[in-house]
């Protein structure tokens, strides 16, 4: 494979001649045109210890073969041939669709004959097939596609031929349904693929031609019956037009202090149902859920979604009130109750009369206070602070916690019948790090909202910034999230990418988790190489001296934070000098009284045999 640097796109090309690529065909695709098979590698990883895979910020799995093959198998057995191929297609086309969407997002200013040519290249990245081009002309203005392509060792007609021999009919629908779905997103209009010959039906390879779908005529008629749309298909649902939650429709939030919140995990449905079931009651509810996990965003979508809606929502950090504050601030002062009272002052809960109180951080209430809110909930009125007469209030109370309360009544800390008072319906909110799948909608979403808040136009993300994202721990989880996103719309470079030194500072990046699929199909711990080498399994400093590159280089593009470097080479240095520290603070240039301590500091000077 050529080296990085010799590639030419055919943006530059076209920019270089004064053209845009609207149409051509492909002897205008240079071989070397990017994303080659190798950019788009660098866009799969694995976080083995997650348990996920990601294509750039798109979970897949990872499945064998023979598998697919018994769903194939019993579908057919189940639906008929006939529904089993609509089922199929379909399927395949809604992923040629979304991978088409991936290569404009993270491509956008590749030509279409580029895009176009990567399709095949998707297709063998994920194992359906080996594609080549025998040749491809489009016009995007006429609608105008033309196109003929060799499809060998196909996975679906391997599974077809063990079934059920050797069959009458193609029988690569998902292929098909891929390459129909790929082709049409991109050029805005339908582009049919059909096989022409099929492996399953005995041929050496598949063949498959592709042309629009007037250009067809009546033979389109039969894949129109299976179901798909032959229609330009609608466009991906994005942070800002998805509604209720759902697997393709993700609930989203217009600001990150407002609306409801983004999530299609499995975690985040529980949690949504268990909102939408509780929220048109008058029930008392209880969120519990470590800090920065949006429990007042939660709150703020149970009141959207009650029937007390139109009414005032009134949010309350009990943490943040001084306790001899707290009575007057939740229910009011009469006038002449304390010196300085000139006026009679309704509190939260007569605020929020009509509508829903939302106690947040409630384990911080002193037991004094919270006594008097279990009178107010019992009895559904209070009386202000110097007051003499009880006023009803019509409040619903939504409580949040980020520590167990259980624990607390148990230490002596908090009331016992105020947390059975409060805990009618609890609802647990995960931390970020349990629910992964929503990271991609969430970082789209911030982008978005983050570049119109400071006029900024960043074109996205870096793999290496993606790969981090994905794989954080969040101790600050969503809040956390928000501010290294918002650090790097403000720091990275206007139509540039925000790559991980825009957002993190030393001590908030993590250690190497991920594993990333090199040229020759192995995993690798580090950073994709940039060219077709194989991978290493020495330290990248060692690796590129070995090589005769830069280590200078090859720690930098690590994505390690200072200290983690730091802690390297000094392990390094130790093991080389057989942990002799004495030895070791010579050969680094430092005394052995200031090597000792930053041994100590990064917990290594245990490692020592104590040599001199």
């Amino acid at each position: 494979m050529t080296d990085t640097g010799d590639r030419i796109s055919l943006a530059e090309a076209s920019r270089q001649s004064g053209k845009v690529m609207q149409r051509g065909s492909s002897d205008d695709l240079p071989k070397t045109a990017s994303p080659t098979l190798q950019d788009l590698a660098e866009c799969l990883f694995f976080t083995l210890g997650d348990g996920r895979i990601w294509l750039n910020d798109r979970r897949m799995l990872l499945i064998d073969l023979a598998s697919v093959g018994h769903l194939r198998r019993e579908l057919i057995d189940a639906l008929g041939i006939e529904r089993a191929r609509a089922l199929f297609t379909r399927i395949g086309y809604a992923q040629g669709a979304r991978d088409a969407d991936l290569v404009r997002q993270r491509w956008p200013n590749e030509d279409l004959a580029s895009a176009f040519a990567t399709g095949p290249r998707m297709h063998m990245l994920e194992g359906f097939v080996k594609v080549t081009t025998r040749r491809f002309e489009f016009d995007k203005e006429r609608g105008h596609y033309l196109g003929e392509f060799l499809w060998h060792d196909s996975a679906e007609a391997s599974e077809h031929l063990a079934a059920y021999g050797v069959a009458s009919d193609p029988v690569c629908w998902m292929q098909t349904g891929y390459a129909t779905g790929y082709t049409s997103r991109l050029l805005g209009k339908t582009v049919l693929f059909r096989e022409i010959e099929c492996r399953g039906m005995g041929a050496a390879q598949c063949r498959c031609v592709a042309k629009s779908a007037e250009a067809w005529g009546d033979e389109a008629s039969d894949l129109a019956a299976l179901g798909v749309a032959w229609s330009a298909p609608p466009p991906r649902p994005s942070a800002e037009t998805a509604g209720a939650p759902s697997p393709t429709a993700p609930a989203t939030t217009a600001t990150p202090g407002h609306g409801p919140v983004i999530g299609l995990s499995a975690s985040f449905i529980a949690a949504r149902h268990l909102l939408e079931r509780v929220a048109t009651t008058r029930a008392t509810v209880l969120f519990v859920g470590e800090s920065g996990v949006g429990k007042e965003l939660f709150a703020r979508s149970l009141h959207d979604l009650s029937p007390r809606r139109d009414g005032p929502f009134i949010a309350v950090n009990c943490a943040a009130i001084p306790d001899t504050l707290v009575e007057s601030e939740l229910f009011g002062v009469d006038k002449g109750a304390f010196t300085g009272a000139v006026a009679s002052r309704p509190g939260r809960f007569e605020r929020a009369s009509g509508g829903t109180l939302f106690l947040d951080e409630i384990a911080s209430l002193t037991l004094v206070a919270q006594g008097k809110l279990l009178r107010v909930l019992q009895q559904r009125e209070l009386e202000r602070v110097g007051g003499a007469r009880n006023i009803p209030v019509d409040v619903r109370v939504v409580a949040a916690t980020n520590v167990d309360l259980r624990d607390e009544v148990k230490a002596g800390r908090f009331r016992e019948d105020l947390f059975f008072r409060l805990n009618v319906f609890p609802v647990t909110l995960p931390p970020l790090r349990e629910r992964r799948d929503d990271i991609p909608l969430l970082m789209d979403h911030f982008l978005a909202f983050y570049s119109r808040e400071h006029g900024r136009s960043p074109r996205g993300f870096t793999r290496r910034a993606t790969e981090a994202l994905l794989n954080y721990r969040y101790p600050g989880n969503i809040r956390e999230m928000q501010n290294l996103i918002e650090r790097g719309v403000v720091h990275a470079p206007d139509d540039g990418l925000i790559d991980i030194i825009h957002m993190f500072r030393d001590g908030e990046t993590m250690p190497q988790s991920a594993f990333t699929l090199l040229a020759d199909g192995r995993l690798s711990s580090g950073p994709p190489p940039a060219d077709d080498r194989p991978s290493s399994d020495q330290p990248p400093a060692e690796d590129a001296e070995r090589r005769g590159g830069d280590p200078v280089d090859a720690l930098v593009d690590s994505g390690s934070s200072l200290t983690e470097l730091e802690g390297r080479l000094f392990a390094a240095a130790l093991q080389r000098h057989k942990g002799n520290v004495a030895a070791t603070a010579r050969a680094l240039g430092l005394t052995r009284p200031t090597l000792e301590y930053r041994l100590r500091k990064l917990g290594l000077y245990g490692a020592r045999d104590g040599g001199e």
